[in-house]
This record gives C-alpha cells, structure tokens and sequence, in this order.
C-alpha cells in the first residue's frame, strides 16, 4: 500500500510542469495582493491590553482625554525666554492653529495651562505643547507625520520640533519600510553568491533563493490578510524576509545537496527525485514542524508585538517547507542533471572516511569528555553577563539620531524634569460625585504622598508633599474630575522608568484606598508588562519542550534524544543572551553598530530570540540526527553513525547557518536599534549553534552515551516503527530496535 509520502513523491514527478506553473502563479497572485503589507500593520503592541495599566489608561483616554500624548511639540524661543510677551503670542496662535487641523482632538501645553515649571526647560528658553489625536492608530500616525511635516520649522520668533509617542512610530514605520528593502537587496544577492560557490554551479546555486522568493512573497500575502483582520505588528516584516529566506535556503540546501547525492550514485533522475523527496523531504517536514512547534507558543501571550511574529513566523515556515518538497523537486525533475550546469571552479568528490568533517567528528569520539566540559563551561562563562538584564520598553532612541522625535526626545531627557511627564495615575473610575468624596480623596493624596520616591501628588482637591496639602485645587486641578470618575497624579521624584520606579509602582498598589482603583503610567505598564509575560512563559516553555520532544519522538523513536536535544539547545543559547546584555544593555560596541544603548533590553526580546533561536537549533538538530539514525539503522554502531551523520551534515549545517547568519546580518545594519537587536542576537545563536553544539557538543555527548541514544521502551519503538521517520531508503538494521541500551561505547 501507498504511504502519503510515496503518493506526494509520485505526484511531484508526474505534474512537475503544472506544480512549476502553478508556483509561479501563486508568486504573482500573492505579490500583487500582498505588495502593500506595510499599510495593513501596527506599530507597538508591547502591553498586554487586559493589564491594570491598560485599563487605566483605556479610562484616562476615554473619559479625560488625558493620558500620554500623541505629539509632543517642542516650542524653542529665538530670543528671550518662554515667558516673552512675543513668543508667548506666537506659541498661543501654534496652539489655535494646531487645535485646527483635522484630527487633533486637544492641545495643551506650557501656555494654555497657565505655564506650569515642569513644561518648561532648566534654560527657560523652551516649553513644551501636547497634542491629543483622534482615530485609529493607523490615522493617528497618519495624522502625526502630516502634523511633523506641517509644523516642523524655524522661524524669526519660534523655532518648532515635532516629536512624540505617535511621531515616533511614524518614523518608525517609514525607516524600517526602507530598511527591510535595504535588507532584502543586501540578503538576496549574498546569498546566492554564496550558494553558487557552496554548490559550485550557478544552477544549483540559485534553486534555494527561488524557494526563498516564494516564501517571503506569500508570507507577505498572508500577513496583509491577516492585518486586515486583527493588530499584527510592523516589525514582523523584516522577521519575514529573514525566515522566509533563511529557512527556504536550509531546506534547499538539504535536497539539492541529497539530489545531486543521489544522481552522483548513478539513480536515473526520476529515482533521484523519489529517493529525495523520501529522504531529505521527510527531514524538512520534521524540520519545519519543530521550528513551527516552538513559535507556536508565542500564540499565548498578550502582546500582539510577539503574537505577529507567530503569524508571519509560522507562515514563513509552512510556505518554504511546502516550495521545498513540491517545487523544488517538480524543478529538479525538470533539471535533472542540469543541476549542475554552469560549474563554478572544480571540486572534488567526497570520499567517506576522509576530510576535514570526518577528522573533526573522529577527535571529538576520542576525547568526548574534555571537549563537552570546555564547551560547557565557555557557553556558561560567555552567557553570565544576562543575570544583569534589565527590560524596558522602547523609546525615540531605536531611532537613529537626526529624526525629528529622536531630536526631541534627547531635549526633553537632558532639559526637562522627565518625573514630571511620566507620572504614576490612580484612576477611580467609579466615585460618583467627586464633590461628595472631598475628605475620601484628601486623605488618600495625603497617604500616598508620604511613600518614599513620590515627590508630589496633584488631585482635584490640591497638591499633597510629605502627608500634607502644599497647595489647594485651582482652576487646573478640574480636569482630575470627569462625569463620575477621578484620579490622581503621582509624581515621582526619581527616574520613573527604573528599578526605582517598578518598586514606587508596587508600593502605590499597596496603599489601601477608599474606592477601587486601578495603578497606571509608564513605570506600571513595565511592571504589568513584565508580569505578564512571566505569567504566560511557563505555558509557552512547555509547549515548546512538549511539542518539540513529540516531534522528536516520532522522528528517531527515542527517548533520550529529545531530551538531550532540549537541554542541549537551551545551552546553547546562553552565549547569545549574555552577547545581548553586553553589546546592547551595556552599551559595548554601540558605536561600531550604530544604536544607542539604553541601559535595558527591549521587554519582549529574550523571549523573541529564544522562541525563534531554539526552533532553529532543532532545524539544525533535525539535519544532523536524520543522517546519524540512517547510519545507525544500517549498521548498528554508535561510533561510526556519529562519526558518518557529522561527516554528511556538517558542511550542510555549517554553510546554512553561515548563509542565514548573513540574512539576519543584513536586518543588522538597519536604522531601528530594536530590528538591529533582533538581527544581531539571531547572527550569534545560528553560528554558536552550528559551529559549536552541533559539530562538537552533540557529537561529544552521543559518544558518551553510546546506545542509550537510542533505547525507547517497546511500545514506543512499535509506534516509532509504524508511524516514525526514516531516512534511510535501505531496510532497518535487524538488530537495532531489541538492543539494550549501553551508557558508553559504541
């Protein structure tokens, strides 16, 4: 009876003509109507919106229309200070003007809120005005690039700077829209170069970036389709590229390396096709299942931020390993052994039981302890810097210096008290008549204005210092009341984005209040915001570990393997995590990179890194055990199957990571210190992985485990057997399956 696979096979080389035609179909269809991707996605999407913060500011934006502003204008005077009787006039008419345009729902500021010190700057020779749009978050960006554009200018009395929160992300949008061009001119041309001179022909060299074009371009599809119905992230569009790219490359390398294998055996070309799709094909399916497996469990956090790389993550996956056992062998059976047309140099045959790989996988079986202690120990050693991380959220500063916000932004850190414009808010959502609660809030002011870091509270009822009214309500103080609601500004007195600040968050939380009310502002959007994805990453850990051991499984009928594979992977990102603290939290090579370093992380990075990192040491797993299993199927000899697996895969696995590691390189060198981030971590994880685990580590530790590798009990190796992954095309070794399992030796 025919399996499945048997049936794709024969299909595959039966209507390879109609799969090429269709493929080439779906490429336009999908490009057509997924070319304008970028305006169907969001910017942020870093807060969980059921979090106590994101109901408070839901009610302060709803209800006040107070809250964070959009636009932040900052309004310089020429000569004279802010307080200048012109300049007064002049920021007064920007305001009118600005409260005009479409959009804009409210303006504030220095001058229309009876100048206040805290707009104003230490030099009193700027101030600044707030503007509050309306509208989605696509119109209010919208909004905020025209309103930069407009107002952004000098002039005899005021000169103006456009910045702000929705300003930013506008700029954002654009830079990273010209940056992933960028990118994807760098990649796609480095990458074929370098797959010609890995393959050494030019046919075979440009098979896998055909492959890659298909992914990246339905991944496109798939994400404006999905933008349209539901928030998916802008930044997932560079995700894209590199995934679709770096993974189509992974799997080509895989069959078009085990096709010419199979032709160079002397198999007629339909016979190469089969005995690859059989082989290498099953191996890309286990492959993509694995990596699917691990984003996956980006699904169950809040965040749409990590949620949209999911989307785009999955999709990449699916696309390329779909192209990679369809088209491409439909294209090779077309090829056949024109694959190796338009040589490039002269490489010799490999011979087995010779080379370097074979040198290499030959000294780590004779010395496998020294080698796994001095692995483990430096991967330690290099990953202890990350038990200093620090998490926050981004800012103007992943902009690079010379926008607009990133300008503002830098002005306001370095001439403006930053307390004074990210306070904490109590928000009383329900009090009824805030006059009839007049000693409820006095009090409540009172109590929290004696905790330590709060240099001030402003209510409706006044200002509170150290237990006490400093100031009564004014005609400012109403806009704390609003229909049958209230709240309360808590000023800190140090930096509110600090550790200083997370603790001042949990202490305001902690002080009992005559009515329910819910904690907000910047400092406990990054308390629930790291509560939050602490609370979710123990189920997406063990999806991950569940999924991948599943998969695993089924592709070797073990039980030690899966287990060593994830232990062996989490190791191996030790070396990434500690890289990213010191390059990026510390500020190490800042100016060789071009970022600025702000002193944490971006909040969802380690878990996007790891996510993504650990799905592709499994692809990279997946290369190397399915050759391994093959030899050890026929020969029974532990030694020998490591030795012969590292021989046949390593040069597969150490050019694939070579080749993404310059996909995620090219990301690298754009302007948005977050995507930078990304594309650096990614570069180190794929190279530690596959020059270091896969070619030293795992050999050394399946050395010493010997046949225990294998041993799974006898129902598994029944369900194995019916169900499992082969990829040999030869009969089984008799023996293999009843073996009893040995701790060392062969």
């Amino acid at each position: 009876m025919k399996t499945a696979s048997d049936r794709v096979r024969g299909f595959t080389v039966r209507h390879r003509w109609a799969i090429v035609i269709a493929a080439i179909g779906f490429v336009v269809l999908a490009g057509l109507f997924g070319g304008d991707v970028q305006s169907h996605l969001k910017s942020g999407g870093f807060e969980a919106s059921n979090a106590e913060s994101a109901r408070a500011a839901a009610i302060l934006e709803n209800q006040f229309r107070a809250g964070d502003p959009d636009v932040v204008l900052l309004v310089t005077a020429q000569s004279g200070g802010v307080d200048d009787p012109r300049v007064a006039a002049a920021a007064r008419a920007l305001g009118d003007k600005l409260a005009a345009e479409p959009g804009v729902a409210q303006v504030t500021g220095y001058w229309q809120l009876g100048s206040p010190p805290a707009l104003r700057s230490a030099g009193a020779d700027q101030a600044m005005m707030f503007a509050r749009l309306s509208g989605s978050q696509d119109e209010r960006l919208t909004t905020a690039g025209r309103i930069r554009d407009a107002y952004q200018a000098g002039g005899a009395v005021i000169t103006v700077g456009v910045g702000g929160e929705a300003t930013a992300f506008d700029q954002v949008n654009k830079v990273i829209e010209t940056d992933t061009a960028t990118a994807r001119k760098l990649a796609f041309p480095a990458t074929a170069l370098l797959l010609v001179l890995i393959f050494g022909s030019l046919v075979a060299g440009l098979l896998p970036v055909v492959i890659g074009a298909i992914s990246v371009v339905g991944t496109f599809f798939v994400l404006s389709v999905l933008g349209s119905l539901t928030d998916v992230s802008v930044f997932a569009l560079s995700f894209t590229t590199a995934m679709g790219l770096g993974l189509s490359i992974d799997y080509s390398l895989l069959i078009v390396s085990r096709f010419r294998e199979e032709l160079a055996a002397g198999h007629a070309v339909p016979d190469a096709v089969r005995r690859t799709v059989r082989t290498a094909g099953r191996t890309v399916v286990f492959s993509a299942a694995t990596v699917a497996s691990s984003l996956v469990a980006l699904l169950v956090f809040e965040q749409y931020f990590l949620r949209s790389f999911a989307y785009a993550g999955i999709a990449a996956v699916g696309l390329a390993a779909l192209a990679a056992v369809t088209v491409l062998p439909a294209v090779l059976a077309l090829l056949g052994h024109k694959v190796n047309r338009l040589r490039i140099g002269r490489r010799r045959p490999s011979v087995a039981g010779n080379g370097r790989w074979h040198r290499l996988a030959s000294a780590v079986m004779r010395r496998p302890v020294p080698v796994a202690v001095v692995v483990i120990a430096l991967l330690v050693l290099l990953g202890l810097p990350f038990l200093g991380v620090k998490l926050g959220f981004p800012d103007d500063r992943m902009l690079p210096a010379g926008t607009s916000s990133r300008d503002v932004g830098e002005v306001l850190r370095t001439e403006f008290d930053g307390a004074e414009s990210a306070p904490l808010v109590a928000v009383v959502p329900a009090i009824g008549d805030p006059s009839a609660h007049v000693s409820e809030i006095e009090a409540y002011a009172a109590r929290l204005s004696t905790l330590d870091g709060v240099a001030r509270v402003d209510a409706l009822t006044g200002s509170y210092v150290d237990g006490t009214r400093a100031q009564r309500g004014t005609e400012q103080s109403r806009r704390f009341a609003s229909g049958g609601a209230t709240y309360l500004s808590v000023v800190p007195s140090g930096e509110p984005i600090s550790e200083a600040g997370e603790k001042l968050t949990a202490d305001v939380r902690a002080v009992p209040a005559p009515f329910e009310t819910l904690v907000g502002g910047p400092a406990a959007e990054l308390v629930d915001g790291k509560a939050g994805l602490a609370d979710r990453l123990p189920l997406a850990l063990l999806i991950i570990a569940v999924v991948t051991f599943l998969v695993l499984l089924l592709a070797f009928g073990s039980l030690v393997l899966p287990l060593t594979a994830i232990l062996l992977n989490l190791l191996s990102l030790t070396a990434t995590f500690g890289a990213l603290v010191w390059i990026f939290q510390d500020g190490h090579l800042a100016g060789v990179l071009g970022f600025t370093p702000t002193g944490s992380l971006l909040i969802t990075m380690p878990i996007l890194i790891f996510v993504v990192a650990f799905g592709l040491s499994m692809d990279y797993e997946m290369f190397m055990l399915s050759r391994v299993k093959e030899e050890y199927d026929r020969t029974g000899d532990n030694t020998r199957a490591v030795v012969r697996g590292l021989e046949r895969t390593g040069r597969i696995v150490t050019a694939a990571a070579v080749l993404i590691a310059v996909v995620f390189a090219a990301f690298a060198t754009g302007q948005v210190s977050s995507t930078k981030m990304f594309g650096v971590g990614m570069a180190l994880a794929v190279l530690v992985d596959a020059f270091v685990i896969r070619t030293l580590l795992v050999p050394a530790v399946m050395r010493l485990l010997g046949r225990a590798n294998w041993w799974a009990p006898r129902p598994l190796r029944r369900l194995h057997q019916r169900f499992g992954f082969t990829e040999s095309v030869e009969p089984a070794h008799p023996e293999v399956p009843e073996r009893q399992p040995a701790a060392v030796g062969r």
